[in-house]
């Protein structure tokens, strides 16, 4: 296989594309797993767009004809995607991807500008469902060394409409959408915007169709050699946020993080 995959080709092209050339790209990214078994014309009809949307987004992201597509997806699956294991593992096919969503993940250009959202607002709420809150926790529990008013949603045993209501301009929004998200994450999405407060998403390249009701939007893959979705780019890329928070806020955030280890050492919470 020669290029980018084509989750990471969507994810890059999507600001360019046509309403009606998201709606064919998600439809792809929706049926990675079972393409084989379409015809162009049929999963046109999937999308709800012409045959020639279609064949325009495979132009768009670099393939002469869906059968370009399909030798694509026979060449990932050849590395083992997507996850649907026919033997032992791959270690070294596994350490490799794993390497390269890490570089995708942190060498992007919306990293600098969420950095400084996330340096400068008022406060931020950070916001995971699903397997994105392990994410949205590590990501709160970095960020809070930094910066105070750093708050995490939702808790078990509660929704998130009371800790939109208190956002508004100067406050930022980190929603955390890998796949798999819940179905109200759109209309979470638009309400988060609508306060005023500066949203950042963060999700794998299907999160994409979501991209427009994000200030800014950091693609990371997950998907790599094995069975399972892999979160080690997700959080290569929490720590690279956080850090370069810490390092933006400067000495408020080292004497933050001083004062709150001496608060662990006091209640002796840690070893």
């Amino acid at each position: 296989m020669t290029g980018p995959r084509i989750d990471e080709r969507i994810a890059r092209r999507h600001p360019q594309l046509t309403a009606q050339e998201r709606r064919a790209a998600e439809t792809l990214l929706e049926h990675l797993d079972d393409l084989a078994i379409y015809r162009a014309a049929e999963l046109a009809a999937l999308a709800g767009v012409s045959k020639a949307t279609m064949s325009r987004l495979f132009r768009s992201l670099g393939f002469a004809s869906f059968d370009e597509v399909r030798a694509h997806l026979r060449a990932l699956r050849t590395e083992g995607e997507p996850g649907r294991p026919a033997g032992p593992p791959d270690l070294s096919g596994h350490a490799a991807a794993e390497a390269d969503a890490v570089a995708t993940a942190v060498h992007q250009p919306g990293l600098a500008d969420a950095v400084t959202l996330l340096a400068e607002a008022r406060s931020v709420l950070v916001v995971g469902w699903r397997n994105s809150h392990p994410v949205a926790l590590h990501l709160r529990e970095q960020l809070v060394q930094a910066r105070p008013r750093v708050t995490l949603a939702p808790l078990p045993g509660q929704v998130v409409g009371e800790e939109l209501a208190d956002l508004g301009p100067g406050d930022a929004v980190v929603a955390v959408g890998f796949r798999r998200r819940p179905a109200g994450f759109a209309a979470f999405l638009a309400t988060a915007a609508a306060t005023g407060a500066d949203v950042v998403l963060l999700g794998d390249p299907t999160a994409a169709g979501h991209a427009d009701a994000a200030r800014v939007w950091l693609p990371c893959p997950v998907q790599g050699a094995l069975a399972y979705d892999s979160y080690a780019a997700a959080m290569s890329l929490v720590a690279v946020l956080a850090d370069g928070v810490l390092t933006r806020v400067g000495r408020t955030g080292r004497d933050r993080v001083s004062a709150i280890s001496v608060t662990y050492d006091r209640l002796v919470e840690v070893e």
